[in-house]
Protein backbone atom coordinates (compact mmCIF):
# COMPACT_ATOMS: atom_id res chain seq x y z
CA UNK A 1 0.00 0.00 0.00
CA UNK A 2 1.23 3.07 -0.84
CA UNK A 3 1.05 6.11 1.84
CA UNK A 4 -0.40 9.19 0.37
CA UNK A 5 -1.30 11.36 3.77
CA UNK A 6 -0.36 10.40 7.12
CA UNK A 7 -1.72 11.37 10.78
CA UNK A 8 -0.16 11.51 13.50
CA UNK A 9 -1.72 12.06 17.48
CA UNK A 10 -0.20 14.06 20.35
CA UNK A 11 1.99 16.75 19.78
CA UNK A 12 4.45 16.41 22.28
CA UNK A 13 8.13 16.38 21.41
CA UNK A 14 8.11 13.01 19.55
CA UNK A 15 4.77 13.73 18.05
CA UNK A 16 5.98 16.84 16.81
CA UNK A 17 9.34 15.37 15.73
CA UNK A 18 7.51 12.82 13.69
CA UNK A 19 5.27 14.78 12.39
CA UNK A 20 8.26 16.65 10.75
CA UNK A 21 10.23 13.57 9.86
CA UNK A 22 7.08 12.95 7.48
CA UNK A 23 6.48 16.25 6.52
CA UNK A 24 10.48 16.58 5.30
CA UNK A 25 9.85 13.79 3.07
CA UNK A 26 7.49 15.69 1.62
CA UNK A 27 3.95 13.86 2.70
CA UNK A 28 1.24 15.61 4.10
CA UNK A 29 0.56 15.01 7.76
CA UNK A 30 -2.29 16.28 10.41
CA UNK A 31 -0.94 16.62 13.90
CA UNK A 32 -3.40 16.56 15.94
CA UNK A 33 -3.61 17.40 20.05
CA UNK A 34 -6.58 18.20 22.39
CA UNK A 35 -5.28 21.06 23.34
CA UNK A 36 -4.03 24.04 21.52
CA UNK A 37 -1.43 25.09 23.29
CA UNK A 38 0.45 21.99 22.76
CA UNK A 39 -0.69 22.14 19.31
CA UNK A 40 1.21 25.37 19.02
CA UNK A 41 3.95 24.34 20.89
CA UNK A 42 5.01 21.19 18.88
CA UNK A 43 4.48 23.72 15.62
CA UNK A 44 6.84 25.83 16.92
CA UNK A 45 9.08 23.18 17.72
CA UNK A 46 8.84 22.02 13.90
CA UNK A 47 9.56 24.91 12.57
CA UNK A 48 12.89 25.36 14.89
CA UNK A 49 14.14 22.20 13.10
CA UNK A 50 13.17 23.48 9.97
CA UNK A 51 14.89 26.80 11.12
CA UNK A 52 18.05 25.23 11.98
CA UNK A 53 18.11 23.33 8.36
CA UNK A 54 18.15 27.47 6.90
CA UNK A 55 20.34 28.64 9.29
CA UNK A 56 23.37 25.83 7.87
CA UNK A 57 22.27 26.53 4.60
CA UNK A 58 20.91 22.93 4.40
CA UNK A 59 17.28 25.02 2.99
CA UNK A 60 15.85 27.80 2.14
CA UNK A 61 13.41 30.01 3.69
CA UNK A 62 10.81 29.32 0.57
CA UNK A 63 11.82 25.46 1.42
CA UNK A 64 10.67 25.89 5.45
CA UNK A 65 7.59 27.45 4.79
CA UNK A 66 6.79 24.77 2.07
CA UNK A 67 7.72 22.14 4.38
CA UNK A 68 4.92 23.44 7.10
CA UNK A 69 2.65 23.94 4.67
CA UNK A 70 2.45 20.03 4.49
CA UNK A 71 1.79 19.88 7.87
CA UNK A 72 -1.99 20.38 9.24
CA UNK A 73 -2.95 21.36 12.83
CA UNK A 74 -6.31 19.67 14.03
CA UNK A 75 -7.85 19.97 17.51
CA UNK A 76 -10.76 16.92 16.32
CA UNK A 77 -10.61 14.16 13.78
CA UNK A 78 -11.86 15.89 10.79
CA UNK A 79 -9.06 15.43 8.67
CA UNK A 80 -8.37 11.60 9.22
CA UNK A 81 -10.97 10.75 6.88
CA UNK A 82 -8.84 9.66 4.15
CA UNK A 83 -5.60 8.90 6.10
CA UNK A 84 -3.26 5.69 4.75
CA UNK A 85 -1.28 5.65 8.54
CA UNK A 86 -1.96 7.26 11.74
CA UNK A 87 1.26 7.46 14.10
CA UNK A 88 0.34 7.61 17.90
CA UNK A 89 2.44 9.45 20.37
CA UNK A 90 0.24 10.05 23.26
CA UNK A 91 1.21 9.30 26.97
CA UNK A 92 2.29 5.92 27.82
CA UNK A 93 -0.88 4.94 29.91
CA UNK A 94 -2.61 2.05 27.95
CA UNK A 95 -5.64 3.55 29.06
CA UNK A 96 -5.61 6.38 26.88
CA UNK A 97 -3.47 4.20 23.81
CA UNK A 98 -6.68 2.80 23.85
CA UNK A 99 -8.80 4.99 23.91
CA UNK A 100 -7.11 6.59 20.77
CA UNK A 101 -7.17 3.61 18.87
CA UNK A 102 -10.46 3.19 19.33
CA UNK A 103 -11.25 7.28 18.26
CA UNK A 104 -9.53 6.82 15.35
CA UNK A 105 -10.97 3.19 14.65
CA UNK A 106 -14.66 4.88 13.94
CA UNK A 107 -13.33 8.02 11.64
CA UNK A 108 -10.08 6.37 9.71
CA UNK A 109 -10.83 3.82 6.72
CA UNK A 110 -9.91 0.53 7.02
CA UNK A 111 -7.22 0.07 5.25
CA UNK A 112 -5.79 3.00 7.78
CA UNK A 113 -2.78 1.44 9.45
CA UNK A 114 -2.58 2.08 12.99
CA UNK A 115 1.07 2.74 14.75
CA UNK A 116 2.16 3.36 18.22
CA UNK A 117 5.02 5.23 19.22
CA UNK A 118 5.08 3.62 22.47
CA UNK A 119 8.35 2.56 23.63
CA UNK A 120 7.95 -0.95 26.10
CA UNK A 121 4.22 -1.25 25.99
CA UNK A 122 2.15 -3.94 24.16
CA UNK A 123 1.24 -3.71 20.48
CA UNK A 124 -0.92 -6.88 20.83
CA UNK A 125 -3.07 -5.23 23.83
CA UNK A 126 -3.19 -2.51 22.07
CA UNK A 127 -4.68 -3.52 18.86
CA UNK A 128 -7.70 -5.19 21.21
CA UNK A 129 -8.95 -2.23 20.95
CA UNK A 130 -10.08 -1.74 17.54
CA UNK A 131 -11.58 -3.70 14.80
CA UNK A 132 -8.49 -4.32 12.79
CA UNK A 133 -5.70 -5.74 14.87
CA UNK A 134 -3.95 -7.14 11.57
CA UNK A 135 -3.55 -3.22 11.25
CA UNK A 136 -1.59 -2.63 14.28
CA UNK A 137 1.77 -2.35 14.33
CA UNK A 138 4.66 -0.71 16.67
CA UNK A 139 6.56 1.78 15.28
CA UNK A 140 9.25 3.03 17.69
CA UNK A 141 11.06 6.24 16.84
CA UNK A 142 13.72 7.40 19.06
CA UNK A 143 14.75 10.56 20.57
CA UNK A 144 15.51 12.95 19.27
CA UNK A 145 13.32 12.00 16.14
CA UNK A 146 14.61 14.29 13.68
CA UNK A 147 18.00 12.82 13.78
CA UNK A 148 18.15 9.40 14.56
CA UNK A 149 17.80 6.40 11.82
CA UNK A 150 16.62 3.48 13.72
CA UNK A 151 12.48 2.89 13.31
CA UNK A 152 12.06 0.04 15.57
CA UNK A 153 8.67 -2.06 13.73
CA UNK A 154 7.35 -4.25 16.09
CA UNK A 155 4.83 -7.11 14.97
CA UNK A 156 1.62 -7.80 17.35
CA UNK A 157 0.37 -11.16 17.83
CA UNK A 158 -1.86 -10.21 15.12
CA UNK A 159 -0.34 -7.95 12.86
CA UNK A 160 -0.27 -9.15 9.45
CA UNK A 161 2.92 -9.09 6.74
CA UNK A 162 1.28 -7.04 4.35
CA UNK A 163 1.16 -3.97 7.63
CA UNK A 164 4.35 -5.10 8.82
CA UNK A 165 6.05 -4.62 4.65
CA UNK A 166 4.31 -1.25 4.31
CA UNK A 167 5.25 -0.04 7.65
CA UNK A 168 8.75 -1.03 6.40
CA UNK A 169 8.70 0.82 3.16
CA UNK A 170 7.28 3.90 4.48
CA UNK A 171 9.75 3.60 7.41
CA UNK A 172 12.29 3.92 4.51
CA UNK A 173 10.67 6.63 2.76
CA UNK A 174 11.17 8.78 5.81
CA UNK A 175 15.42 8.11 4.78
CA UNK A 176 15.31 6.11 8.19
CA UNK A 177 16.50 2.94 9.19
CA UNK A 178 13.80 0.02 10.24
CA UNK A 179 14.59 -2.99 12.04
CA UNK A 180 11.71 -5.81 12.24
CA UNK A 181 11.24 -7.09 15.77
CA UNK A 182 9.40 -9.51 17.56
CA UNK A 183 7.45 -8.16 20.31
CA UNK A 184 8.50 -8.57 24.00
CA UNK A 185 8.51 -6.13 27.06
CA UNK A 186 10.71 -3.23 26.08
CA UNK A 187 10.88 -4.22 22.54
CA UNK A 188 14.93 -4.67 21.44
CA UNK A 189 16.43 -1.42 22.19
CA UNK A 190 15.21 -0.67 25.30
CA UNK A 191 15.42 -4.06 26.72
CA UNK A 192 18.98 -4.19 26.27
CA UNK A 193 19.84 -0.73 27.23
CA UNK A 194 18.00 -0.31 30.49
CA UNK A 195 20.01 -3.40 32.17
CA UNK A 196 23.12 -0.92 31.37
CA UNK A 197 21.58 2.46 32.32
CA UNK A 198 19.93 0.48 35.59
CA UNK A 199 23.67 -0.87 36.34
CA UNK A 200 25.20 2.42 36.28
CA UNK A 201 22.47 3.75 38.58
CA UNK A 202 22.84 1.08 41.20
CA UNK A 203 26.95 1.84 41.06
CA UNK A 204 26.37 5.23 42.44
CA UNK A 205 23.13 4.05 44.75
CA UNK A 206 26.24 1.93 46.07
CA UNK A 207 28.99 4.56 46.46
CA UNK A 208 31.02 2.49 44.00
CA UNK A 209 31.88 6.27 41.83
CA UNK A 210 30.52 9.19 41.17
CA UNK A 211 28.48 9.88 38.06
CA UNK A 212 31.19 11.94 36.48
CA UNK A 213 33.40 9.09 36.76
CA UNK A 214 30.96 6.76 35.29
CA UNK A 215 30.68 8.94 32.68
CA UNK A 216 34.00 9.42 32.16
CA UNK A 217 34.86 5.47 32.16
CA UNK A 218 32.11 5.14 29.74
CA UNK A 219 32.83 7.61 27.45
CA UNK A 220 36.91 6.73 27.69
CA UNK A 221 35.47 2.92 26.64
CA UNK A 222 34.15 4.33 23.26
CA UNK A 223 30.04 5.94 23.82
CA UNK A 224 29.22 9.00 22.51
CA UNK A 225 27.70 10.01 26.27
CA UNK A 226 28.20 8.24 29.48
CA UNK A 227 24.88 6.78 30.99
CA UNK A 228 24.23 9.56 33.23
CA UNK A 229 24.32 12.11 30.71
CA UNK A 230 22.07 10.05 28.41
CA UNK A 231 19.40 9.33 31.25
CA UNK A 232 19.45 13.30 31.79
CA UNK A 233 18.33 13.90 28.25
CA UNK A 234 16.37 11.17 27.61
CA UNK A 235 14.08 12.02 30.67
CA UNK A 236 14.48 10.11 34.02
CA UNK A 237 10.77 9.50 34.65
CA UNK A 238 10.86 7.89 31.13
CA UNK A 239 13.80 5.49 32.79
CA UNK A 240 12.22 5.46 35.60
CA UNK A 241 8.51 3.82 34.13
CA UNK A 242 10.29 1.93 31.64
CA UNK A 243 12.74 0.45 33.88
CA UNK A 244 9.63 -0.52 36.61
CA UNK A 245 7.39 -1.68 33.82
CA UNK A 246 10.75 -4.33 32.69
CA UNK A 247 11.58 -5.44 36.56
CA UNK A 248 8.13 -6.35 36.50
CA UNK A 249 8.40 -8.38 33.15
CA UNK A 250 11.44 -9.70 33.76
CA UNK A 251 12.40 -9.86 37.34
CA UNK A 252 15.57 -10.21 39.18
CA UNK A 253 17.65 -9.24 35.53
CA UNK A 254 16.31 -5.78 35.71
CA UNK A 255 16.41 -4.80 39.00
CA UNK A 256 15.32 -1.24 39.42
CA UNK A 257 17.43 1.33 41.60
CA UNK A 258 16.11 3.22 43.95
CA UNK A 259 17.81 6.23 43.17
CA UNK A 260 15.37 6.55 40.35
CA UNK A 261 12.00 6.78 42.48
CA UNK A 262 13.90 9.24 44.28
CA UNK A 263 15.11 11.64 41.85
CA UNK A 264 11.69 11.49 39.87
CA UNK A 265 10.15 11.79 43.07
CA UNK A 266 11.55 15.22 43.67
CA UNK A 267 10.85 16.38 40.63
CA UNK A 268 14.53 15.60 39.15
CA UNK A 269 13.40 14.65 35.89
CA UNK A 270 16.50 15.55 33.95
CA UNK A 271 17.48 18.46 31.22
CA UNK A 272 13.93 19.37 30.51
CA UNK A 273 13.53 20.18 34.34
CA UNK A 274 16.72 21.80 35.13
CA UNK A 275 17.81 18.83 37.20
CA UNK A 276 18.32 15.29 37.36
CA UNK A 277 21.31 13.34 38.44
CA UNK A 278 23.17 16.41 37.39
CA UNK A 279 22.01 19.88 37.69
CA UNK A 280 21.35 22.27 35.01
CA UNK A 281 21.48 26.46 35.61
CA UNK A 282 20.91 27.42 39.33
CA UNK A 283 20.06 23.82 40.51
CA UNK A 284 22.30 22.05 42.90
CA UNK A 285 23.12 18.65 43.04
CA UNK A 286 23.26 18.68 47.01
CA UNK A 287 19.75 16.60 47.12
CA UNK A 288 21.56 13.45 44.64
CA UNK A 289 24.59 13.23 47.13
CA UNK A 290 21.82 13.14 49.82
CA UNK A 291 19.57 10.43 48.43
CA UNK A 292 22.86 7.98 47.60
CA UNK A 293 23.94 8.43 51.47
CA UNK A 294 20.00 8.00 52.59
CA UNK A 295 20.87 4.74 50.22
CA UNK A 296 24.92 3.76 50.50
CA UNK A 297 24.60 4.89 54.57
CA UNK A 298 27.58 7.13 53.32
CA UNK A 299 29.71 4.09 52.57
CA UNK A 300 30.79 2.43 49.68
CA UNK A 301 28.83 -0.95 49.11
CA UNK A 302 30.60 -1.94 45.85
CA UNK A 303 32.60 -1.21 42.95
CA UNK A 304 32.40 -0.35 39.35
CA UNK A 305 34.07 -1.45 36.21
CA UNK A 306 32.96 -0.68 32.43
CA UNK A 307 32.10 -4.18 32.36
CA UNK A 308 29.81 -4.36 35.08
CA UNK A 309 27.89 -2.13 32.97
CA UNK A 310 28.39 -4.18 29.76
CA UNK A 311 27.95 -7.52 30.33
CA UNK A 312 24.42 -7.20 31.10
CA UNK A 313 23.65 -5.54 28.12
CA UNK A 314 25.72 -8.31 26.43
CA UNK A 315 23.72 -11.09 28.97
CA UNK A 316 20.87 -9.23 27.76
CA UNK A 317 21.01 -9.54 24.08
CA UNK A 318 21.90 -13.62 24.23
CA UNK A 319 18.27 -13.54 26.19
CA UNK A 320 17.21 -11.46 22.82
CA UNK A 321 19.15 -13.55 20.11
CA UNK A 322 17.40 -17.02 21.51
CA UNK A 323 14.13 -15.74 21.78
CA UNK A 324 14.71 -14.38 18.17
CA UNK A 325 13.35 -11.03 18.80
CA UNK A 326 15.37 -10.25 15.84
CA UNK A 327 18.39 -11.31 13.82
CA UNK A 328 21.96 -11.17 15.37
CA UNK A 329 23.07 -8.69 13.31
CA UNK A 330 19.80 -6.48 13.53
CA UNK A 331 20.41 -6.37 17.41
CA UNK A 332 23.97 -5.33 16.81
CA UNK A 333 22.61 -3.25 13.89
CA UNK A 334 19.58 -1.58 16.31
CA UNK A 335 21.73 -1.16 19.66
CA UNK A 336 24.72 1.21 17.26
CA UNK A 337 21.57 3.31 15.40
CA UNK A 338 19.43 3.62 18.36
CA UNK A 339 22.01 3.88 20.74
CA UNK A 340 24.95 4.85 19.45
CA UNK A 341 26.89 2.09 20.71
CA UNK A 342 30.83 2.44 19.91
CA UNK A 343 33.60 0.61 21.76
CA UNK A 344 37.33 2.39 21.05
CA UNK A 345 36.01 3.63 18.24
CA UNK A 346 34.53 0.60 16.54
CA UNK A 347 30.89 0.93 15.73
CA UNK A 348 29.51 -2.41 16.94
CA UNK A 349 26.95 -3.92 18.75
CA UNK A 350 26.68 -6.18 21.77
CA UNK A 351 26.95 -9.46 19.98
CA UNK A 352 29.59 -8.92 17.90
CA UNK A 353 31.44 -7.34 20.70
CA UNK A 354 30.90 -10.70 23.14
CA UNK A 355 32.55 -12.37 19.95
CA UNK A 356 34.99 -9.82 19.92
CA UNK A 357 35.91 -10.49 23.81
CA UNK A 358 35.26 -14.04 23.58
CA UNK A 359 32.47 -15.64 24.86
CA UNK A 360 34.56 -16.91 27.32
CA UNK A 361 35.59 -14.17 29.12
CA UNK A 362 32.18 -12.86 28.77
CA UNK A 363 31.17 -15.73 30.72
CA UNK A 364 33.66 -15.93 33.19
CA UNK A 365 33.17 -12.26 33.69
CA UNK A 366 29.47 -12.53 34.44
CA UNK A 367 29.69 -15.80 36.62
CA UNK A 368 32.26 -13.50 39.03
CA UNK A 369 29.47 -10.37 38.91
CA UNK A 370 26.75 -13.21 39.80
CA UNK A 371 28.95 -14.31 42.52
CA UNK A 372 29.54 -10.42 43.63
CA UNK A 373 26.37 -9.01 43.11
CA UNK A 374 23.41 -11.94 42.76
CA UNK A 375 21.65 -13.40 39.93
CA UNK A 376 20.71 -10.66 37.52
CA UNK A 377 24.45 -11.44 36.38
CA UNK A 378 23.47 -15.48 36.00
CA UNK A 379 24.60 -15.98 32.31
CA UNK A 380 21.84 -16.65 29.61
CA UNK A 381 22.15 -20.01 28.32
CA UNK A 382 22.69 -18.93 24.63
CA UNK A 383 25.86 -18.17 26.16
CA UNK A 384 26.76 -21.35 27.92
CA UNK A 385 25.37 -23.44 24.58
CA UNK A 386 28.00 -21.22 22.39
CA UNK A 387 30.50 -22.38 24.52
CA UNK A 388 29.32 -25.78 24.53
CA UNK A 389 29.44 -25.70 21.00
CA UNK A 390 32.65 -24.96 20.79
CA UNK A 391 31.66 -21.40 19.32
CA UNK A 392 33.65 -19.26 21.51
CA UNK A 393 33.77 -16.11 19.28
CA UNK A 394 35.99 -14.76 16.82
CA UNK A 395 39.04 -16.58 17.71
CA UNK A 396 37.27 -19.54 17.68
CA UNK A 397 36.14 -18.80 14.20
CA UNK A 398 32.47 -18.91 15.21
CA UNK A 399 30.94 -17.41 18.17
CA UNK A 400 27.19 -15.66 17.30
CA UNK A 401 28.19 -14.68 13.98
CA UNK A 402 30.84 -16.81 11.80
CA UNK A 403 34.36 -15.37 10.99
CA UNK A 404 36.60 -16.85 8.39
Amino acid sequence: MYIFKAGVVGAGAMGGEIAQVISFSGLPVVLKDVDQAMLDKGLAHIRAIYQTRVDKGKMSAGDLESKMALIIPALDYGEFGDVDIVVEAVPEKMAIKHAVLRELDAVCPEATIFASNTSALSITEMAAATGRPHKVVGMHFFNPAHVMKLVEVIRGKETDDETVADVVSFTESLRKMPVVVKECPGFLVNRLLVPYLNEATLCLEEGAASAEEIDGAMVEYGWPMGPFTLMDFLGLDVCYHVGVYLESQYGHRMKAAQLFGKLVAAGRLGEKSGAGFYSYGAATDEPVRQFIAEISGGKKLSGFTPERLMYPMINEAAHAAAEEIADVRDIDMAMIAGAGMTVQGDRIGPLALADKLGIDVVVDGLTALQSQYGPRFAPAPKLLQLLAEGRAGAKAGAGFLEYV
